[in-house]
């Protein structure tokens, strides 16, 4: 146990914080800062909360920032060694605990757990271990910490051991993988994900698919130390068998919406007009739009998204020269060979499509790979339908904002196997994320549906987009840690 306390009566713990640095020209230290949830959580409680975001150094400008002893009021930012981050964020956390919960394997060939990735795994549980310190050293007596996703899953365990007196909550951004698909994990390595997450007072997720899955997990890989008790049980928990005195977890969801008044504000603004006269300009006069965006995360299904627009041209000539599909596929990962060999297959399938169908004075698919969330949120209000067709989404957010947005209506066509589905499916029209014919024709159905009934569906949509408000969701997860 840390033989002194922090000051600290809420700490946040995520690999990204709310500020990045970059070192300019002349040496000197530009701060930017994010956005998003936590910020708004933090925010919302108020300076005088004695909160801390406690995160890691990410790129040369953070750790220059560090080294200098440059900081932010309110974040302490660990600068670990680069080559354990690099083995514990893409060695592990985007290359197997990601690949594991959106089951994204081709499994004839992957994954292959042998020495490199042992070594991997210690560097993450070495990364690990450096946040569970820090926070032990912030946290003063009794204090709740809020751990974030899944790079950090072993930390409420390591926090834990060092601190049994504080409160923490450990929320999970993604989905969580069934328990056949988690099975393929090294027993002794699933032991250790579990010991981690359930030396949490609490876990959350998105939905309760989510946390439903969670908890089978758990009660699967060790039934003589985990017993989870009924879902419906209010709240669900996992009951820990071997602990003197009794300990349990509990389970809850918390369902992160849309930030409604920030959207609309936004999207208001000068620098969006702009972006939305130079799409009209590339879209054309009087032609319905598809719109997408996403990073191009291998989960997104951009592919499958561009396949199924051909399908619906291929079977519905007559959208031809009418309809353009507007795809944002913003890079990510790109220092992973695979994401780089999707983006480029993203690439090729758009130049395939606008090459066989493209006229003088119609391109059918306008792919920009620039990120530029003034363009998004243009888009978003121009939006006769939106795709969202992931492979399997934690949540899937752009599902929740283009409804806010959206001037005229839109239709939203929503895999069913995006976390956004349990909120909005009754109002959007649903789809196999596999199935490009099915997605074609549901395409096809929403650009023929009636205005009247667009509109109807984009107002419930919306309601439901927003129901729980990033500030709202923080502050719903810190009352529940602390009730």
């Amino acid at each position: 146990m840390a033989s002194t306390h922090g000051a600290h009566r809420i700490l946040v713990a995520s690999n990204r914080g709310p500020i990045t640095y970059e070192v300019r020209e002349d040496d000197s230290l530009h701060a930017r800062r994010g956005g998003g949830g936590l910020v708004s959580g933090l925010s919302a409680i108020g300076p005088d909360a004695g909160a801390l975001w406690v995160c890691s150094a990410l790129g040369d400008g953070d750790r220059e920032a560090v080294a200098r002893g440059v900081g932010e009021d309110g974040v302490r930012m660990l600068a670990i060694d680069a080559e354990v981050h690099a083995d514990a964020y893409n060695g592990i956390a985007n290359s197997v605990l990601w690949f594991v919960h959106h089951m994204l394997y081709q499994t004839p060939l992957e994954p292959v757990f042998d020495a490199e990735f042992r070594r991997r795994w210690a560097s993450y549980r070495t990364y690990n271990h450096a946040f569970a310190e820090a926070l032990a050293e912030e946290a003063a007596e009794g204090a709740s910490v809020l751990v974030q996703d899944y790079h950090l899953c072993l930390v409420p365990g390591m926090l834990r051991e060092l601190r049994p007196d504080l409160r923490i909550g450990h929320f999970s951004h993604t989905p969580w993988a069934p328990e056949d698909y988690f099975r393929m994990l090294p027993d002794d390595i699933r032991a250790e994900l579990l010991d981690g997450m359930l030396g949490a007072d609490r876990v959350a997720f998105l939905t309760w698919r989510w946390a439903t899955a969670f908890m089978r997990c758990a009660g699967e890989t060790d039934p003589e130390r985990y017993r989870v008790t009924s879902p419906s049980d209010t709240p669900p928990a996992v009951e820990h068998l071997d602990g003197a005195p009794p300990r349990r977890t509990l389970v809850g969801v918390h369902g992160l919406g849309a930030d409604a008044e920030f959207l609309r504000e936004r999207s208001h603004r000068a620098d969006v007009e702009e972006r939305m006269a130079a799409l009209r300009a590339e879209i054309g006069e009087g032609r319905r739009t598809v719109v997408r965006v996403d990073r191009t995360e291998l989960s997104k299904n951009i592919v499958r998204g561009l396949l199924a627009y051909r399908q619906l041209l291929d079977e519905h000539p007559e959208w031809r020269e009418r309809v353009v599909h507007v795809a944002f596929a913003y890079p990510s990962r790109q220092d992973l060979a695979v994401y780089r060999d999707y983006t480029a297959e993203v690439q090729r399938v758009a130049d395939e499509i606008n090459s066989r169908y493209g006229t003088p004075d119609w391109t059918p698919v306008v792919l920009h790979v620039k990120d530029d969330f003034a363009r998004s949120l243009a888009a978003y209000r121009l939006a006769d339908v939106a795709l969202v067709n992931p492979i399997r989404d934690g949540m899937n957010l752009v599902a929740k904002e283009v409804p806010v947005v959206s001037d005229e209506g839109c239709v939203l066509v929503l895999s069913r196997e995006a976390g956004a589905y349990e909120e909005l499916g009754e109002d959007a029209i649903s789809v196999n994320p596999y199935d490009v014919i099915g997605t074609a024709r549901a395409l096809h159905e929403a650009l023929t549906m009636q205005p009247g009934e667009r509109a109807e569906r984009t107002k419930r949509l919306a309601a439901a987009a927003t129901a729980l408000p990033p500030a709202q969701w923080f502050l719903d997860q810190l009352r529940e840690l602390e009730g």
